[in-house]
């Protein structure tokens, strides 16, 4: 069954402040003082703003630099890149696809064992979902990414 995951007035009146100036206004939030730069636990992270399932902490891994990090999306076309320029650089930003929420950046120095990405994530941007939660909040379909013989890595990845 196909999902709506668009940015609805009612969505954004539910953001907290923080919520709102990362996703709304492309903020970014402080490093090692966020909810998931060190979160262990198996589940998913979907948009704050629309619910799109967006990463996998299968794919989660410590970056070292104090904000969420995944080598990928958990599917390729929940995330789109964005030339971003501000703050005198050039960097890739992190868009949700269905709701466009700024997510973070996208960098070319994480493990090249696996992509060598760095989908470097501010958690204002998303919600966990843990795995015992997945059916209850109509993400079931990704519970398989967490079963014995589905993925080879059990939770995250050391850097």
């Amino acid at each position: 069954m196909p999902h709506d995951y668009s940015r609805t007035p009612e969505a954004l009146s539910r953001l907290t402040r923080d919520q709102f100036r990362v996703t709304q206004q492309d903020g970014t939030e402080p490093a090692f003082r966020n909810e998931y730069w060190d979160n262990h636990e198996n589940g998913i992270y979907v948009d704050v703003v629309s619910g799109q399932p967006l990463f996998s902490s299968t794919d989660k891994y410590d970056s070292g630099t104090g904000w969420p990090s995944f080598t990928k999306p958990i599917e390729a076309e929940a995330v789109r890149a964005k030339s971003d320029t501000s703050h005198g650089m050039i960097r890739t930003e992190a868009r949700s696809t269905g709701a466009d929420s700024h997510l973070g950046h996208i960098f070319d120095d994480g493990p090249a064992d696996a992509g060598g990405r760095r989908y470097c994530m501010n958690s204002a941007a998303l919600r966990f979902v843990p795995v015992s939660e997945l059916e209850a909040q109509g993400y079931g379909r990704f519970r398989s990414l967490f079963e014995p013989g589905e993925n080879t890595d059990s939770g995250e990845k050391a850097s």
